[in-house]
């Protein structure tokens, strides 16, 4: 698939919840969320149907993320499914890596290639008050098990302020160094205000190259997450959503009034 300034689409992200067990500050709000409703949620055979159509129209990367997908019940069925689809070469996973110690494995022995994991802090203290709580020793925890299960090349994605001379991001980059992993740095991104930049060290960010479409939760393709267009998969279904997305892909991102990084992906 090729959008009107010739870019190849292939790369598809898919929002599996908006519910998350962190509550990072870059992130949430510090009241909370209004959460979907269950029943707006898609299915995970809704989910794979999609895929199977995207596929077949030209996708050949796929992404789950969240909120955090793994506090979705039965992930590891859904990464399955999409596991036995034919066509996929690159099939990975965002997440804030709290339960990748427990699902690491599971997730590799169902066909999950890789994963990236936030990171933007090895100060306990600093990483419990940016995720309003978190336990840095959980995601360490993570790391080691989706090294141990295979789940590599495993990429740290560290949010900075505004650059990677920060002190945080100079020690997870040591902590990366250390153990042979790869890390991306992150600008602190605002959605309303249409505020984002090139991510160092991969290509989200950069309009020019961009190849993604995004699939939320509750079943929207979206073609930008710095735009408010959207398409209802359960209203037009998969192949008119995939192809009016495409078509409407605008040159670059703008600014976004009608979602949050917690219920598309980021």
């Amino acid at each position: 698939m090729y959008d009107r300034y010739n870019r190849k689409i292939n790369y598809l992200r898919i929002s599996v919840t908006d519910r998350c067990n962190l509550r990072c500050r870059y992130c949430m709000p510090p009241e909370g969320i209004k959460l979907m409703r269950h029943d707006d949620i898609l299915s995970y055979d809704e989910i794979t149907d999609f895929v199977k159509t995207a596929v077949q129209m030209g996708i050949d990367k796929v992404r789950l993320t969240g909120g955090e997908p793994l506090v979705r019940k039965g992930l590891v069925e859904l990464v399955k499914m999409i596991t036995g689809i034919d066509g996929i070469k690159d099939f990975a996973m965002s997440t804030n890596g709290t339960l990748l110690e427990q699902y690491a494995r599971p997730l590799s022995e169902a066909g999950l290639q890789r994963v990236n994991v936030s990171l933007d802090s090895m100060d306990p203290h600093k990483f419990r008050w940016i995720t309003r709580g978190g336990n840095l020793d959980d995601t360490l925890k993570g790391i080691d098990a989706a090294i141990e299960a295979g789940l590599t090349p495993v990429k740290l994605n560290c949010v900075v302020k505004n650059s990677k001379e920060e002190y945080d991001a100079k020690k997870v980059k040591d902590y990366a160094d250390r153990m042979g992993l790869e890390i991306r740095y992150i600008k602190q991104m605002n959605l309303e205000r249409g505020e984002f930049a090139v991510v160092e060290g991969g290509d989200g960010g950069n309009c020019i190259k961009c190849n993604r479409l995004r699939l939320t939760a509750n079943g929207k393709v979206k073609p930008c997450l710095f735009n408010d267009l959207e398409y209802s998969v359960r209203e037009l279904g998969a192949k008119k959503a995939i192809k009016l997305a495409v078509e409407n892909k605008p040159e670059c991102g703008t600014v976004n009034h009608n979602g949050h990084f917690y219920n598309i992906g980021g």
